[in-house]
């Protein structure tokens, strides 16, 4: 296990992994203290995106640069060369290599995972929980990317954030994502994973299986500046 991930704010950190790579910009949300969201998931979602933009701009990023998809758990990864207020519809993975973009991902319990490419530049973020797992979202993202932007899967570093676990969730899918990293040809030393259950900690994050469904969501942001 890693160290825990660098606290950038109150209600947000980044990983260490990613930080370490100068032209890119990386976040993670936590649980807001402040906003109330016991409600469904689209409402939620409302009630936080005035601060999930706020949170963009701290970044460095206009929000009108912010990219998003619409979640259906599934593997379908869409390339983003522009940003556009609406999602991307029927996607569960983003990849892009234009600079001033940035990526996001929504998750509470599920898996985001990031790819970062210091070598060619390109970039991604997929939502990875039991069924995107189950359909290797991990490995089509790589594979697009490769397809893309000529990404070759050696140079990428990999960071799963926290995500629901063992024994509290009866699917060790962190361990199956690390796994599909590697058989695309990720270097095992560049999959990063701090090992934190999002269940084990409720005044840090959202978990819909502890809250049973009535909650918010996680941004996962990913993105470069040149």
């Amino acid at each position: 296990m890693e160290s825990p991930s660098s606290l950038s704010s109150s209600s947000w950190v980044t990983f260490p992994a990613l930080n370490a790579l100068p032209r890119f910009r990386n976040a993670f949300t936590l649980r807001h203290p402040e906003i109330e969201v016991t409600v469904d998931r689209e409402e939620a979602l409302r009630r936080l995106t005035s601060w999930h933009h706020e949170v963009v701009a701290e970044l460095g990023f206009p929000v009108a640069k912010f990219a998003t998809a619409n979640q259906v758990h599934g593997n379908q990864v869409a390339v983003v060369s522009a940003a556009s207020p609406e999602a991307v519809p029927n996607t569960d993975g983003l990849v892009c290599n234009t600079p001033g973009i940035i990526l996001g991902i929504y998750v509470a319990d599920c898996g985001a995972v990031y790819f970062a490419d210091p070598v060619s530049g390109a970039f991604g973020i997929v939502h990875s929980g039991r069924k995107g797992t189950e359909l290797n979202i991990t490995g089509e993202a790589l594979a697009t990317m490769q397809q893309e932007f000529g990404t070759r899967p050696e140079n990428v570093i990999v960071q799963l954030s926290p995500c629901i676990r063992p024994p509290v969730y009866e699917v060790d899918f962190a361990s199956d994502i690390r796994q599909q990293a590697i058989a695309a040809g990720v270097r095992p030393e560049n999959v990063h994973d701090d090992g934190v259950c999002t269940s084990s900690a409720p005044a840090l994050y959202y978990s819909y299986r502890v809250e049973k469904g009535k909650t918010g969501r996680m941004l996962a942001l990913l993105g470069r500046t040149a």
